[in-house]
């Protein structure tokens, strides 16, 4: 009969130094040695500090967490966390995000938008809180509820409504739809469809910036250009998942793993799906900091941000972040939300980000109430403007239909005369030379 008593059983919280790592293991980066893997929460990092994961930040209570008693803030009203202008930057991405969202709908359900179409209504928290600190040469990679995450890095609302109704000035020309959102001005480097394959691209994406700056020497003074991979709590139980992390933690790279979790994956509980649901764990095993964050809480979201993105552009290496949010609607507006229980869904409701933003802003005096209205006032001006530009766009041309499909998009489905060579009745005869 087999026993375990060989199988060491490790602490709850494993502590890891960078030195005993480096002492027993040569550095694996193919560039340079490994720096740091202590996440301090604070702008010091030392080689021979433990690596920990920080405390969750809980605004009230966590579906997740084993341990569920709520934590206060440290704001008070003459000490908020954010300036007056980072507070109304937040609220307004905040609520552009949003009206997007709601709009949609609309447009969806009158026929102007075709297949999956999934909606980011509460879950705004975790795109502004992170996004907003990007600059421009920073990359996002995204899933397939991409819009906000889009809008978050600056893409026109115009573009992305363009690219939902399918239009030739949409930000993938029309050939991308609600799914599969890109920009390379933007660096917004796609949404994803099929869970967990933006993952690779993202670790790509972060090798390249590391290329870039420990080779190649482009990178800016502010040191490496950062990646954000943003993915669901359905995906952290895929092979992809892990094996980035393993890359990513080996070479160092300037990434940075954004689980979103809104506890469900399409109709299946997270709490079902995974042997241990709090998926900030899985960071450290693989030496990297695992960090859990109440998402519903932009400020909070933004606190932790801060850190994992520095820590990145310093060259300390990736890090692990569980938003844990909720999603307003269905999984998608094709879902008609019968399997979430309704107080689970008021719970959440009661707990909206853009409502406690508000809250926040108005309680430290950062911002008047009329203030804030002047910016509800102008996005629904931005937003009817998105909606009659994309409604008065033309749809892509007929030529456009068989570009990026081969490396010569005359080798084959266009003949010299820039006609489809299928229209040609020889064509289907067999007779047509191709």
């Amino acid at each position: 009969m087999a026993t375990f008593s060989a199988i060491k059983i490790l602490p709850h919280y494993p502590t890891i130094t960078a030195r005993s790592i480096s002492d027993n293991i040569k550095p694996s980066s193919p560039f340079l040695s490994t720096p740091s893997l202590s996440f301090p929460l604070s702008s010091s990092s030392s080689s021979s500090k433990p690596l920990r994961s920080p405390r969750p930040l809980l605004a009230s209570s966590s579906d997740v967490l084993s341990s569920k008693k709520p934590l206060s803030s440290n704001s008070s009203p003459s000490n908020p966390v954010v300036t007056r202008e980072e507070s109304l930057e937040l609220y307004e991405d905040m609520v552009l995000g949003r009206a997007f969202e709601d709009m949609c709908a609309q447009m969806y359900y009158r026929g102007k938008m075709f297949g999956f179409v999934h909606l980011y209504n509460g879950q705004e928290a975790v795109s502004t809180g992170f996004i907003k600190l990007l600059s421009t040469a920073d990359s996002v990679v995204s899933t397939y509820r991409d819009h906000v995450h889009s809008l978050s890095k600056g893409v026109p609302a115009r573009e992305v409504m363009a690219e939902l109704f399918g239009k030739a000035t949409g930000c993938c020309r029309g050939q991308g739809g609600s799914m599969h959102m890109f920009s390379a001005p933007h660096n917004v480097l796609g949404g994803f469809a099929f869970i967990g394959e933006g993952i690779p691209v993202a670790t790509g994406a972060a090798f390249s910036a590391k290329y870039r700056h420990e080779v190649l020497k482009e990178s800016g003074p502010d040191g490496l250009d950062v990646t954000l991979a943003f993915f669901g709590d359905g995906t952290c139980n895929n092979g992809q998942f892990f094996e980035c992390l393993n890359m990513a933690q080996l070479w160092k790279l300037p990434i940075v793993f954004v689980v979103e979790n809104n506890l469900w994956a399409i109709g299946m509980s997270h709490l079902r799906a995974t042997s241990d649901p709090e998926i900030w764990k899985k960071g450290p095993p693989f030496g990297m900091p695992g960090v859990h964050v109440d998402g519903m809480d932009v400020l909070k979201v933004r606190e932790v941000a801060k850190e994992a993105i520095a820590r990145a552009r310093r060259g300390e290496g990736p890090t692990l972040v569980e938003c844990e949010t909720y999603r307003f609607r269905g999984h998608s507006l094709a879902d008609p939300d019968e399997l979430r229980k309704p107080d689970e869904k008021a719970r959440y409701a009661a707990r909206d980000p853009i409502t406690a933003l508000k809250k926040y802003i108005l309680q430290h005096n950062l911002a008047s109430e009329s203030e804030l209205k002047t910016i509800e006032k102008r996005i629904d001006e931005v937003i009817e403007e998105a909606v009659e530009f994309a409604d008065a766009s033309p749809p892509p041309p007929r030529s456009q239909l068989l570009e990026n499909v081969f490396a010569d998009p005359k080798g084959f489905g266009i003949g010299p005369d820039g006609k489809y060579r299928c229209e040609d009745p020889k064509f289907t005869q067999g007779t047509a030379q191709v």
